[in-house]
C-alpha cells in the first residue's frame, strides 16, 4: 500500500516532487478510524497547496481534500462501512487522501447513499460542502426565492444549482458564453450569456424587475459589479474566491438595498465539520434531488499517475479528475 508525500512546496507543477511510499502503520487515536481509501477527487486547491500557495499548508505531507472508501478499524458499527467525506484540514494540515488509507475522526465519514458510487462519492465532497456552507452562511432559499449562480458551470456553481432548486428556488445561471446547464437535466436553470449584454439587466429582465434574493458569486472580481446591480432589496451575497482583491464598491447602493455579503472558506472547515455539511445533503442525495458529479474512466487515473492527474487539473479540465486507489 502506498501514498503520495510532498516533501516541500514547489514553484510550479515541473518542480513538485512527488514521492511514493508505503503507507506503515498509520496511529489512531481513540476518536479515530482507519480508512480503506478507493476514490479520492483532484481539486485545483490541492495543486494550489504543493505549490505553498496556502500559507496553513504543513510539509511534508499527503495531499487531498476529498475521499471515499471503507472503514477497515474504529466502532463496531462503522466496520465494512462504504463511507466519504473532504475537509479543509485534510492534505493542508494534516495528511489526505491521495493514498491507500487514511486515518481521519469517527465525525469526518458520512454513510455513502447507494445512489452514487465509491467514484461518485469520493469527487464531490469540496464542491457540495463549498456549496451547503454558502447556503448555511446566506440562508437556504425558500421556495420561490431567485438565486443567481455566476459561473454556474463549475463544480461549486452545479452544486450551488442543484441544492438551489431542491430547496424549490428558481434557478438563475451566469455563464461566460452561450451554453446550456452543464448539471443533471431535471434542474431548470435559466441561463444568461455573460458576452450577450448586461447581466444585471437580463437578471431584472428575468425576474420583473426583482432580481436576485441570493447570489452565490463563485469566482469573485470578475462578476462582483454585476452581481450587486442584479440583487433584490434584503437580497445577500456569498463570496469564495476572487482573482482580483480591490473591487469597486457602490456603498450606497449596498445600504439602500439592504444587501448582505458573506465570505466562505473551506479551508476553515475541518473534515469533521465538513462531514456535517454533508449529512445535510444525505435526503437530497438518497431521494436523487441532488445527483453526484459524473465519474468518466478518461479522467481517472491510478495514484501512480497522479502527476497526470494534477496536470489535468491544471489545464483547467471540466470534468472531475478522480485517484483511483485501492485497486
Amino acid at each position: 500500500m502506498l501514498r503520495l508525500r510532498v516533501p516541500r512546496k514547489a514553484d510550479s507543477l515541473d518542480d513538485l516532487e512527488l514521492l511514493l511510499e508505503p503507507v506503515g502503520d498509520l496511529p489512531r487515536g481513540p476518536g479515530d478510524v482507519l480508512i480503506d481509501l478507493r476514490f479520492a477527487g483532484v481539486n485545483p486547491s490541492d495543486v494550489r497547496a504543493n505549490m505553498g500557495l496556502m500559507p496553513q499548508a504543513v510539509f511534508p505531507r499527503t495531499p487531498g481534500r476529498e475521499w471515499s472508501g471503507i472503514v477497515v478499524e474504529g466502532p463496531r458499527a462503522l466496520l465494512g462501512q462504504e463511507v466519504f467525506g473532504a475537509g479543509g484540514d485534510l492534505g493542508i494540515t494534516r495528511d489526505g487522501s491521495h493514498g491507500a488509507r487514511m486515518v481521519v475522526p469517527q465525525g469526518a465519514v458520512v454513510p455513502k447513499p447507494a445512489t452514487m458510487s465509491l467514484a461518485e462519492a469520493g469527487a464531490l465532497g469540496v464542491p457540495f460542502v463549498t456549496a451547503a456552507e454558502s447556503f448555511r452562511r446566506a440562508g437556504m432559499p425558500h421556495a420561490g426565492e431567485v438565486v443567481l449562480v455566476l459561473a454556474v458551470n463549475g463544480k461549486v456553481g452545479q452544486a450551488a444549482a442543484q441544492i438551489a432548486a431542491w430547496h424549490g428556488a428558481r434557478v438563475i445561471g451566469v455563464a461566460r458564453r452561450a451554453e446550456q446547464f452543464a448539471g443533471p437535466d431535471f434542474v431548470s436553470v435559466h441561463m444568461i450569456d455573460a458576452t450577450a449584454g448586461d447581466v444585471a439587466e437580463a437578471v431584472h429582465a428575468a425576474t420583473g424587475g426583482h432580481g436576485a434574493d441570493i447570489v452565490i458569486n463563485t469566482v469573485g472580481s470578475p462578476y462582483f459589479s454585476a452581481a450587486n446591480a442584479a440583487m433584490a432589496h434584503d437580497a445577500r451575497q456569498v463570496l469564495m474566491s476572487t482573482r482580483e482583491r480591490p473591487v469597486p464598491f457602490d456603498i450606497f447602493t449596498f445600504y439602500r438595498g439592504r444587501h448582505s455579503l458573506f465570505g466562505v472558506d473551506t479551508l476553515a472547515l475541518d473534515a469533521s465539520e465538513s462531514a456535517s455539511r454533508l449529512r445535510d445533503l444525505l435526503p437530497g442525495f438518497a431521494s436523487g434531488a441532488l445527483r453526484p458529479f459524473p465519474v468518466r474512466d478518461e479522467a481517472t487515473f491510478p495514484l501512480e499517475q497522479a502527476r497526470d492527474a494534477y496536470r489535468v487539473v491544471v489545464g483547467g479540465a471540466r470534468d472531475r479528475v478522480v485517484l483511483r486507489l485501492n485497486g
